[in-house]
């Protein structure tokens, strides 16, 4: 498949370098959007094609683009993708608002095309393993989790987009949203959750610390967690259930690592904790097993995440959102996936 690259900052780098090592799959195009970014691309990929508007690299043949762009154009350019016929990879968060989400998922349907959203902790060794133990009833039913990151600030991003409300959205929607997509994952088995209640410390949706609590009609609940003023990066998870429980973690210097600290424990029942093995984990694994994952999907005209469940997440993301703004808990509502 013949899949080109929207975006070659240093993520959209990452991903260019993943596509590119793919069995099956041709590095067919790049659009970057500056005269650096475009002579990296050049220099790294020679006798790829470098392109510097959208209309041309959507006409040169790709049959599948994958954006890496700042958070505001993934909605445009997925939209612009899909009118031209092509399937679409895109990186969290699908767009930044509720409506822009079902756009999105409504383009796809008219087009017959696929869209996977990049929720990559879902393909993990690790964190996917969590998914299969509580499938298998390991823990019973989980009752409550807990996801906790402490991390360095987040850098500003190619002129600063990162730091500019209206092309990020917000800090809730740049990384949380992943660890929503995870916990709703892991949850599943409630239905969705009914409301939940923020807070956090920042203005105009930079949230540097934050804490969302989300309930289950049930009575089970999970909080997500972000701590935007420490050091390195370090993730947390623990999760109770009505017979047993486990803890995971995942550190590191800094996120692409190769290398970091992981591990896995898990309880059943009364029994000592038991350690869980699993492969290498971190980001760049996983963002090589989604595109393949999704790759494989688009050929079969399926998708391993497609726009109506990656919208959950985002949803979740925008009522954190209200509810640091109010203060209130907020009432949550879902599409039907």
């Amino acid at each position: 498949m013949r899949v080109a690259v929207i975006g070659f900052g240093a993520w959209g780098r990452c991903h260019a370098r993943a596509l590119a090592g793919l069995p099956g799959v041709v590095l067919a195009g790049i659009l970057a959007h500056g005269d650096a970014s475009a002579a990296a691309a050049a220099a790294e990929f020679p006798g790829v094609p470098v392109h510097r508007d959208l209309a041309g690299l959507l006409a040169s043949g790709v049959e599948a683009v994958d954006i890496v762009a700042p958070n505001h154009l993934h909605e445009p350019v997925a939209l612009a993708a899909l009118a031209a016929g092509k399937h679409v990879l895109v990186e969290k968060p699908l767009a930044l608002t509720a409506e822009g989400c079902a756009r999105i998922a409504a383009a796809a349907r008219a087009a017959g095309r696929c869209v996977s959203v990049t929720h990559e902790l879902r393909v993990s060794s690790q964190w996917g393993l969590i998914r299969r133990e509580i499938a298998a009833g390991a823990i019973g039913t989980p009752l409550a989790g807990v996801y906790t990151l402490f991390r360095r600030p987040f850098r500003g991003g190619a002129a600063g987009w990162r730091h500019d409300p209206a092309r990020v959205g917000s800090w809730i929607l740049e990384e949380p949203v992943h660890f929503f997509d995870l916990l709703l994952w892991y949850f599943d088995g409630h239905g969705n959750p009914v409301s939940l209640r923020a807070q956090a410390n920042g203005a105009d949706g930079l949230t540097a610390n934050l804490a969302v609590t989300a309930r289950y009609a049930s009575g089970a609940f999970f909080t997500v967690s972000q701590i935007l003023t420490g050091f390195e990066h370090h993730c947390t998870l623990d999760i109770g259930g009505s017979a047993g429980a486990l803890r995971a973690w995942w550190s590191a210097a800094e996120a692409r690592t190769t290398e970091p600290v992981a591990g896995l424990s898990l309880q059943r029942g009364a029994a000592p904790p038991e350690t869980q093995g699993f492969t290498r984990s971190g980001e760049i694994f996983e963002l090589i097993e989604h595109l393949r994952g999704s790759i494989a999907g688009f050929r079969a005209g399926t998708s391993p995440l497609p726009a109506e469940e990656a919208s959950r997440a985002v949803l979740m993301c925008l009522a954190a959102e209200e509810s640091c703004r109010t203060g209130r808990d907020v009432a949550l509502a879902f599409p039907p996936r």
